[in-house]
Formats: structure tokens, C-alpha cells, sequence
């Protein structure tokens, strides 16, 4: 498994986007290098989608929340992920949105009342770190579409183009009360290719699933998984890992600043040819896609950081990181977070320094720290992951409070994503991605009831049919009707 680990965008607003993203995650805004001065007033609606990609508007969202109608969620123990945690209070959910949280609260008129004493509310979990849809169930080799292992360098290929959305680990998420989560591709190559922001919907295809307008992330991966995949024609070490992520931001840039000064310029003469691999690599070299980085060691990651500092481009969130503890001041400097496990550890070289502190200590020194899975079985229970982190940082005697364990796995996901100014914190405004549990979700007994998401109860456990089912576990029918 481990080997396979691992919307428009609007150029002229990113950096806005981004800080507005960052502050409700509690952690400062990531910026870099200004690369887009020459496209920005005179680019057209058009030139955007072009530079992104989405030319003439294809592969942008089709999403469109399901139908719902008000709730008014009263009286349980309400964990905001945003500082509070209120003992007895409602969330009124209205429109698709959290209308207000508080004590209280009227229900308006036609509101479904939901009696919450007794129980938890929380924000929808999200997960930065997924395979669901390309390498679904069953897990068979026909099915498997997360490493396009045939060049060390595939920044052309986009993780939602292999997404399948009949992936009955979907549904297994969402009743674990995953509402968004992240797919991408798998670890073999040094850049990967794109990924894509997901919501837990059932679609017919991955567009109907796509948050609309999250940022695209870029896989990247360092150390062990491309020197083993790519051990016989290179590289075949770290050196040449480095060498070759440099070779192929040399010619990002050169490709960018083509675009930007035909696009700066009167267009009279012939535009450059598109390259799909260098656009999605100078889309980062203008902070438009946010690089998700497979690694493990604390001097990998520190050398990628250096890397970033050379082309001019940030990096948003490490993967796995089981040594971001060694430099979690340096993350903290740069906030560059860290998506990491609670305890997995030891199955190759690389991950052999892990400690089960790892989040605790990062959340100490002020990094932004994230718990995710890149399982499809431990997707399920991530808020039981949560607990054992935060429980694990305590028994070590640091002090990790209960908003910051549930931080992990709500808003600072979303700020990894660039979706924390819309969704993982009950606040008035923000997406009614929601989650109503059974009892406190840092215990093992307790399930998630009910699942919302923009307003709409997507699972609820109490109900007999309703829920999303795969197509692939309604059995097969042969050409005469009948089972088999």
C-alpha cells in the first residue's frame, strides 16, 4: 500500500484566498513569490482556465448540493473546532449553511428539529490524504489507477481522471463521518501528478463529487519510492531524486514565462504550444496548485523546502512526515504543515523514527498539524486516531487540549486544502458539513448518527434505505434479469 501512497482558479485573488484560508485555521498566511504580475488585469476569464488547464471550461465541478431543508440541531455538546467547546448548545443549519451556533437557538418556521442531548456535534472530518476511487474496491489490478509508474517526473496526469465513483470506500468514510477528503495519486514518481478535493456524494461521474473551486494539489514524493521504482534507469538515489525535480522546474519556469509574456504582451504573434506537464508545474510556480509532499525524514523534508526556496514556491503540507517532530520549528516558521499518522511506523527505513508524539509536538510549536490516513480502513475511524494522539501527547506531558485534537482532523485538513474559509469549523457562514455522534467522538464506543453535508443529511444510520450504495454491492444482473 505504501507503495501506492499517495474550478477555476482565479490567478489574481490567491494570495487573498489563501490568508483568508489561513486565519480561521488559527496559523499564518502562506505566501510566496509574486510570479503573476504580468497576468492579471488584462487576463481574461478564458486565459485562466487556459493557464489551469480547464480550457473552454472543461473538468470543473458539476456538484450541486442535494436538496435540504432547514434543521435546527439542539442541545448536544457542540465542538466547534474553533476555540469552544459548548456543554449544551444548538446549530441551526439553513440553506445548505451554518446559519448560528449557539444557546438557545429558534428554529424557523418548517425546521426539522433534531434532539442532539446527550450527544456530540461536530464539523465533517476531512481527510488530505486518500486513494478512495484509484484504488477502490475490489482491489483488483484492473482497477488500480493511482501511479502512473512510466516516467519519474508525470506532472501531467490528474488523480480525477481515474477516480471511480462506484468506490464503495466512499460510503464507508462518510459513515465514519468523513464528509471531504482529498485523492491522490500514488508515491512512485517524484512529481505524481494533480489531485483532487472530493465531497462524500454519491456521483455519476468525479465532477459531481468535486468541492467547486478548491485548489488543485500537485503529489510530489521524496526518498525511498521513486529511487525503488525507478532503481534501474534512475534515479536511483536521493541525488538524483533532487536533480530531477530541479531539471523539471527549470523548464516550468522557462514555460511560464513564456505564457505570461505572450499573455503580457498584444497576442499578436502565434501563442506558445500547451505542454500538459509544464502547465500544471508553472501553475505552481504562480501559487495556483498547492504541493501535497510525500516524506518521511526531517532532511528530506528540509531539503525540499530548499528546493522551494529556489523556484520560488511554497509547500503546503509534507505527507506522513513520521520526523516532522526533528524540525517542527522550522515547519512552524514557514507553516508548512505536517499530515501525519498517530503510529504507523517501522514498515521500511524511512519510517523507522516515528514516535507517537508526532502531532502533540507539532501543535506545541505552533506548525499546523494534521492527522490523515491514506488507508481506506482507517479512513473509518479517524476520530478514534484523533484520541489516541492526543492521549498518546499527554502521557508524554504535553499539553494538547481537545480543540486542538479535533483541529487535526476538521480545519487544518481544510486549510491544507485551501477550503478552510468555506468548510471544517461550525461557524456561521460556513458549509453545514456536519456530523452528530452517538457520544464524545474521542471514544471508541461511539458512531456517527447523522452526516451532513451542505445542509442535507447524506447518512444517517438510523434509517434502512436512503444511504449511498456502490452500484458494485447491488449484485450483478444477467441479460435475462435474474441475479448471479
Amino acid at each position: 500500500m505504501h507503495h501506492r501512497a499517495h474550478s477555476q482558479l482565479v490567478l489574481a485573488l490567491v494570495a487573498a484566498l489563501l490568508a483568508a484560508g489561513c486565519s480561521s485555521a488559527g496559523t499564518a498566511p502562506a505566501t510566496g513569490p509574486d510570479h503573476s504580475a504580468s497576468t492579471d488585469a488584462d487576463m481574461t476569464e478564458a486565459d485562466r482556465q487556459l493557464l489551469n488547464g480547464t480550457a473552454n471550461g472543461a473538468w470543473e465541478s458539476t456538484y450541486r448540493p442535494l436538496p435540504s431543508t432547514p434543521v435546527l440541531i439542539r442541545g448536544g455538546t457542540v465542538m466547534t473546532a474553533a476555540g469552544e467547546e459548548l456543554p449544551v448548545a444548538d446549530v441551526l443549519l439553513v440553506n445548505g449553511r451554518i446559519e448560528a451556533v449557539g444557546a438557545s437557538l429558534e428554529a424557523p418556521a418548517g425546521a426539522e428539529v433534531i434532539d442532539a442531548t446527550g450527544r456530540f456535534v461536530t464539523p465533517g472530518i476531512i481527510d488530505t490524504h486518500s486513494h478512495l476511487g484509484v484504488y477502490p474496491s475490489p482491489g483488483v489490478e484492473g482497477m488500480a489507477e493511482g501511479n502512473e509508474a512510466t516516467d519519474p517526473v508525470t506532472a501531467e496526469v490528474w488523480a480525477e481522471h481515474g477516480v471511480w465513483p462506484q468506490d464503495a470506500g466512499f460510503w464507508r468514510a462518510l459513515a465514519g463521518g468523513v464528509t471531504t477528503l482529498q485523492v491522490l495519486p500514488g508515491s512512485a514518481n517524484l512529481i505524481g501528478g494533480r489531485g483532487v478535493t472530493l465531497k462524500l456524494v454519491p456521483g455519476r461521474g468525479v465532477t459531481d463529487m468535486m468541492f467547486p473551486g478548491a485548489p488543485m494539489g500537485l503529489k510530489m514524493a521524496c526518498g525511498e519510492n521513486p529511487k525503488r521504482v525507478y532503481a534501474n534507469e534512475g534515479p536511483s538515489t536521493r541525488m538524483g531524486n533532487v536533480a530531477g525535480y530541479r531539471k523539471a522546474f527549470i523548464r516550468a519556469e522557462k514555460y511560464r514565462e513564456s505564457w505570461d509574456e505572450w499573455l503580457a504582451g498584444d497576442r499578436t504573434s502565434k501563442a506558445p504550444d500547451r505542454d500538459l506537464q509544464l502547465e500544471t508545474l508553472a501553475e505552481v510556480l504562480r501559487g495556483n496548485i498547492l504541493i501535497q509532499n510525500h516524506c518521511y525524514r526531517a532532511d528530506d523534508m528540509l531539503t525540499m523546502l530548499e528546493l522551494a526556496d529556489e523556484f520560488g514556491f511554497s509547500i503546503r503540507s509534507f505527507h506522513h512526515a513520521t520526523e516532522a517532530y526533528k524540525i517542527r520549528d522550522r515547519l512552524a516558521e514557514e507553516n508548512v504543515g505536517a499530515s501525519t499518522w498517530v503510529d504507523w511506523w517501522g514498515f521500511k527505513m524511512e519510517a523507522l523514527d516515528a514516535i507517537p508524539q508526532n502531532l502533540a509536538l507539532l501543535s506545541e510549536a505552533g506548525a499546523p498539524a494534521i492527522l490523515h490516513t491514506d488507508s481506506g480502513l482507517e479512513i473509518q475511524i479517524l476520530n478514534q486516531n484523533a484520541a489516541r494522539a492526543m492521549h498518546a501527547g499527554r502521557r508524554a506531558g504535553i499539553s494538547v487540549s481537545r480543540d486542538q485534537a479535533l483541529r487535526w482532523i476538521t480545519i487544518n485538513p481544510a486549510w491544507a486544502l485551501g477550503i478552510d474559509d468555506r468548510t471544517g469549523s461550525l461557524e456561521a457562514g460556513k458549509a453545514a458539513d456536519v456530523v452528530i455522534w452517538s457520544g464524545d467522538p474521542f471514544s471508541v464506543y461511539s458512531r456517527a448518527d447523522q452526516v451532513f453535508i451542505d445542509g442535507a443529511v447524506v447518512f444517517d444510520r438510523s434509517r434502512d434505505s436512503g444511504n449511498p450504495v456502490s452500484d458494485f454491492e447491488l449484485g450483478f444482473l444477467n441479460h435475462t434479469g435474474g441475479a448471479r
